[in-house]
């Protein structure tokens, strides 16, 4: 395994917002059971899933905290199986941290109004390996701390997370739209920021949501500044320089 396809598998699973959950089934003999979950990620990039303790898979958890995520990535593709996905093994648990619900509920924002509900709980995948297929013979297993970035020295990052993004939000909706379609080919407005990490940012626009790669790993709310001004140059190049061609056409 390379540093590569762990940062291939990291993305895949920051960039979804869903994914299907398997669970031993409580009441068969330990089955498989397959469900389809909204998911997020914490600061590392461990999965979270806000669910429901009346839901068969948390009876299934409650049980035996194995379980399996797999994150799909070929949804919009011609051929699917020449696309991304991701098998995510490890043990969920709840989990309490006032950061990690902060960050689930920027992604959904809609689960707001159920979360405070008493039998919905926070949840989190601790990996323990995973398995990624990234096209016809692009197959390779991952260690599950490769999963997780290491967040040590960017703690000044993770205190100035909601700050950073509320600042984006309000004030910088235009650099925002620009990464969409200056990077990542998908014009028009309304995008959001829900989540910066070391790696990477996350964008969500309704049903949408993107993925933002660094350059280089950033630790601090300085250097994360830096590093959005200069992505915004270079998107803003990016749909200059298209603007010139088309009219050159």
């Amino acid at each position: 395994m390379t540093a590569t396809v762990a940062a291939q598998a990291r993305r895949l699973v920051r960039a979804c917002d869903r994914a299907a959950l398997a669970t031993a089934q409580h009441d068969a003999d330990g089955w498989p059971y397959a469900s389809l979950v909204m998911c997020a990620s914490d600061f590392a990039g461990a999965p979270l899933m806000l669910l429901s303790d009346l839901a068969e898979h948390v009876r299934n958890l409650k049980r035996d905290g194995r379980a399996a995520l797999l994150f799909d990535a070929t949804a919009d593709l011609d051929e699917p199986l020449a696309g991304a996905r991701l098998t995510v093994l490890g043990r969920i648990e709840r989990c309490a941290e006032p950061a990690a619900r902060a960050r689930y509920l920027a992604r959904h924002p809609s689960a707001a109004g159920y979360a405070g509900f008493a039998d919905f709980g926070l949840w989190r995948l601790e990996p323990v390996r995973a398995h990624l297929v990234a096209g016809f013979g692009a197959i390779h297993w991952v260690d599950g701390d490769a999963l997780l970035v290491d967040a040590a020295g960017a703690e000044a990052l993770a205190a100035a997370e909601g700050e950073i993004v509320a600042h984006m939000n309000t004030d910088h909706g235009d650099a925002l739209s620009a990464y969409a379609a200056g990077l990542l080919g998908r014009g028009g407005g309304g995008w959001t920021m829900t989540g910066i990490d070391p790696e990477g940012l996350d964008l969500r626009r309704g049903a949408e949501t993107a993925r933002i790669a660094f350059a280089a790993p950033v630790d601090g709310p300085g250097a994360a500044r830096a590093e959005l001004v200069r992505l915004a140059g270079v998107a803003r190049a990016g749909l200059a320089g298209d603007g010139a061609a088309g009219g050159a056409r």
